[in-house]
């Protein structure tokens, strides 16, 4: 039996035309030999009646703090409608369609409920309806406990889903289809000839979701890396072939770099040596952001003095935190941290040169630095943020 995983999101089960392309995809699949597994989100966005943000707003966030259980039971509603829904846009194609919670499909999970982890996906279910001839309607985002609640996986947890059941019944390969046409070199919003990117490798995705694309679940992209199955992003309103994701990206280029993506809200933080000398909290000022959840990231330890940004969220907390310690530091706000990503950098050099010349020659002044094998981060002023990217994007010829 040849598998292939579907996942589709809210706006593409928004609306009967868009559903209609839905099953389109479903057909296509089923002609070229694949058993699908199709994946739905709850339909729409905010405002739309289904939508899991629109049902959230019928319950109190004080009983959402307080009984994350219920705010679950609550949420897994609109994955739930939009499995009805579609299995009844099959059936008018004479699809036979079987909807399937999360618990049904066999997915199960701890009770850290609105963001559960799974524990495992029992698969036999699911076999045993692909054995049928039928196609599985799976809600996404969902499990259930072993004590029988309902939980769900997190914000994006439908992607998460569809790589969970990929990997558990070893399918051919994974579709996200979604309202692009895939992984683009940069923000088409800020940069116009941002242009496909046909393949790309399991490690610069993940550097991509984690830095602020929001194309796939960075836990999506994990657990298909460790199940080795190709991930392809592709668009349910166009036929583009969208962009395959896998172990080791052959996309022949004479770019070194792959795209270029980016985080604002950013806060820079400097705390100084000589300022705190007399200060024994100094040398505890990392364990301590860590023990109040402050997450920190473009590290950079010297003898004298500790650099690092946190999330503009957290910055009164720090404060908070600092007052404690009485730890002097200085800061600068609304920072935008680029990311610089390509898997074909690793070895070369003189690629930190040339991002650091040209942006000195845009007029663009560098924060702050820091790079992985895979990934050179440049720290900038929010308000330099654009004009950065889409200078990096002509220097290495990225565009279209």
């Amino acid at each position: 039996m040849k598998i292939i995983v579907q996942k589709f999101g809210g706006t593409s089960v928004s609306n009967h035309e868009n559903r209609k392309s839905v099953v389109n995809k479903v057909l296509s699949s089923i002609k070229n030999g694949y058993s699908p597994i199709v994946v739905v989100s709850a339909m729409g966005r905010k405002g739309q009646p289904y939508a899991t943000d629109t049902l959230l707003s019928l319950i109190s966030d004080d009983l959402k703090e307080k009984n994350p259980l219920v705010t679950d039971s609550l949420m897994s509603c609109g994955e739930i409608i939009s499995t009805a829904v579609m299995c009844d846009e099959l059936a008018e194609m004479q699809i036979n369609s079987v909807p399937l919670t999360g618990g049904q499909t066999g997915i199960i999970t701890d009770e850290n409920y609105t963001n559960a982890s799974v524990l495992k996906v029992e698969t036999e279910n699911i076999f045993n309806i692909l054995k049928q001839g039928k196609v599985p309607v799976v809600a996404g985002f969902q499990g259930i406990s072993n004590g029988g609640f309902v939980t769900t996986l997190g914000r994006g947890g439908s992607d998460v889903t569809a790589a969970l059941l990929g990997a558990a019944v070893n399918a051919e390969k994974i579709e996200i289809f979604t309202d692009v046409d895939g992984i683009m070199t940069a923000d088409p919003r800020i940069v116009r000839d941002a242009s496909l990117i046909e393949e790309i490798s399991y490690n610069e995705v993940f550097q991509f979701a984690d830095q602020g694309a929001k194309v796939i679940h960075p836990r999506a992209v994990e657990i298909a890396m460790r199940a080795n199955i190709p991930l392809v992003i592709k668009n349910t309103m166009s036929e583009c072939n969208g962009t395959i994701i896998c172990s080791n990206s052959t996309e022949d280029s004479s770019s070194v770099i792959t795209g270029i993506t980016h985080m604002k809200n950013r806060d820079q933080i400097k705390i100084s040596y000589e300022d705190n000398k007399d200060n024994n909290y100094y040398f505890e000022i990392l364990d301590s952001l860590a023990n109040n959840m402050i997450s920190i990231d473009l590290i950079n330890v010297f003898p004298k003095e500790k650099i690092f940004t946190i999330d503009h969220k957290d910055f009164k907390k720090f404060q908070s935190l600092m007052i404690k310690m009485k730890i002097k530091y200085t800061f600068l706000l609304n920072c935008s941290k680029i990311a610089i990503i390509g898997s074909r950098m690793r070895g070369i050099p003189g690629v930190m040169a040339k991002i650091l010349r040209t942006l000195v020659r845009a007029n663009i002044e560098v924060l702050q630095t820091a790079d992985s094998h895979t990934t050179i981060w440049c720290l900038v002023e929010d308000k330099d943020a654009e004009k950065a990217i889409n200078a990096l994007h002509k220097e290495f010829k990225l565009g279209q």
